[in-house]
């Protein structure tokens, strides 16, 4: 997903600016809120409130999924955009918001969470992505959903960093992957997708080995997604309301 224009830096927490190639990425998304993801994922209360965001961005905190020390199924809020843990607690000076499935087995900042099974889900009712349109710089940003999940799991990592003055920071990236045939069609110019998980294997994505939770990491079937052209106004993380996933004209 292309993260659009730039987004300002969280109050609390400075993300590296973004990278020549961030339009690969997975860069803006809608979540539910908390209640409906402990329904949808079946977990038991957690200490956590999460109202729905209609227009998630690079820096903030989001909820996720992932196991705990004690094998639990837990919800945890975290930054969206990894911080390994030996980067003692400050952001990489390129953008981590996702993870390429080409490399993370080896690149530095996967390669430590994917070896030791830190394997999230970040829970999502559809994402955005921009069209480049026929003049070469019009971009058209479009509504993506799953049609067989109303509530559907972007596979992710996450890592904990501590500073120097000993806060733990908790970070997450979300999983990309080359696009299937319509999201070539609208991420035209990088051709990426997030990697969706299928509601049958996220237990899998969890709790299973590496190796077979990587052969989990598939393009979503085409007939499975349905996106539509909606305003321009998601290009501003600020604007944050339903009406940004309503359909316009194309």
């Amino acid at each position: 997903m292309d993260p659009g224009p730039r987004i300002p830096n969280s109050r609390q927490w400075r993300q590296a600016p973004f990278s020549s190639d961030s339009r690969t990425m997975c860069g803006r998304y809608v979540s539910p809120d908390d209640l409906a993801i402990e329904r949808e994922f079946n977990l038991v209360h957690q200490e956590w409130t999460f109202p729905p965001s209609f227009n998630v961005a690079p820096t903030q905190e989001v909820p996720l999924i992932r196991v705990a020390g004690d094998g639990t199924v837990q919800g945890k809020p975290m930054k969206w955009g990894l911080i390994p843990y030996w980067a003692r607690g400050g952001a990489p000076k390129f953008s981590t918001i996702n993870a390429t499935i080409e490399k993370l087995t080896e690149a530095a900042s996967w390669k430590g969470p994917w070896n030791r099974g830190q394997r999230c889900i970040v829970p999502a009712v559809g994402f955005y992505e921009w069209k480049v349109q026929a003049d070469g710089k019009t971009k058209q940003p479009f509504y993506i959903t799953c049609g067989d999940q109303e509530i559907f799991a972007f596979a992710g990592l996450w890592d904990s960093s501590t500073t120097a003055d000993g806060v733990k920071i908790y970070s997450c990236t979300i999983v990309t992957m080359p696009a299937n045939q319509i999201m070539s069609e609208i991420h035209n110019a990088k051709q990426r997708m997030p990697a969706i998980l299928r509601k049958e294997d996220r237990d899998a994505w969890l709790k299973g080995d590496s190796e077979s939770a990587y052969k989990l990491l598939q393009p979503y079937p085409d007939e499975l997604l349905i996106a539509r052209p909606v305003s321009t106004r998601v290009n501003a993380p600020k604007n944050n309301d339903a009406s940004l996933i309503e359909a316009i004209a194309a």
